[in-house]
């Protein structure tokens, strides 16, 4: 290492889960830059003096994982529109003189993994059922919103917490349903997105029924741990495409790494491989 290298890497609490650094680090070896990416543990009461220390310490910028998203909003001195919307910040990028700029790039990198596995969809005028209400569902509805989607089923455990997100966003495309009618809500439906941790490992299946969806719908879930979750795998086995979580995630890198590296990385079924072999 010396002065010339180039830093940035992912701030969390814990931080030991995190796949970025294996995920920045095939690109920084394919594309021989002088690079490195860390994993920097930080506790909630430091995350304040971590930003701080950025510029100082020569970092181009970071990622910001749990539990700091919605913190860092408050201590970035610019926040694009998509961060702001969201009120969640997932990516940092530190200026010539020091200033932070938060970003969140959890829509792009899920709409870059529709795309980039389904090429004919369209999201222009399109329905989509989105279950759950989280934080990632924030970045996801911004991202469809800006994509010109024609309706948005938005259902979540606690309809309150859906109604609070759809207030926010303050769009009517977004109409929010009771959890108990979410099998019904899929008829007409284009696109189905979870979003909730139903189906993780260590989290109970999502209990759903998919004979109101039509045949033609695309299901994705944006959990990647299992790769293919129940949902997706009830979904392939009645014959609907799907598309697993794990390009979401990869494809989110992007922007952040073309700001601190200067090079603009591809997903490849190379950096795939390497990831889930981590």
């Amino acid at each position: 290492m010396s002065g010339t290298v180039k830093l940035a890497g992912v701030m969390g609490f814990p931080v030991g889960h995190s796949k970025s650094p294996q995920l920045h680090g095939f690109w920084l070896r394919k594309y021989h830059i002088k690079g490195h990416y860390l994993p920097l543990s930080v506790p909630e009461d430091q995350l304040s003096d971590a930003f701080k220390g950025l510029k100082a310490m020569g970092f181009r910028g970071c990622n910001v994982t749990i539990p700091h998203k919605q913190a860092a909003c408050r201590l970035c001195d610019d926040l694009t529109p998509t961060a702001r919307k969201t009120g969640a910040v997932n990516t940092v990028v530190v200026s010539e003189t020091g200033d932070l700029t938060g970003d969140n790039t959890d829509g792009f990198g899920f709409i870059e993994n529709i795309t980039q596995n389904c090429r004919n969809f369209r999201f222009a005028g399109a329905t989509v059922a989105v279950l759950g209400a989280g934080g990632a569902a924030r970045g996801i509805l911004v991202a469809l919103l800006a994509a010109g989607i024609g309706e948005i089923r938005l259902l979540n455990r606690t309809r309150a917490r859906a109604e609070i997100l759809a207030d926010r966003l303050g769009d009517n495309r977004i109409h929010c349903l009771d959890w108990e009618t979410r099998s019904e809500a899929l008829d007409g439906v284009h696109l189905l997105v979870n979003t909730t941790s139903l189906g993780m490992t260590g989290q109970p299946p999502l209990s759903l029924s998919l004979s109101a969806l039509p045949k033609t719908a695309m299901v994705t879930d944006i959990v990647y741990a299992p790769l293919i979750t129940p949902l997706l795998e009830m979904a392939q086995q009645q014959g609907f495409p799907m598309i697993d979580g794990l390009g979401m995630l990869l494809h989110q890198a992007r922007p952040g790494f073309e700001a601190w590296f200067g090079h603009r990385p591809q997903v490849d079924t190379a950096l795939r491989a390497h990831i889930l072999g981590a």
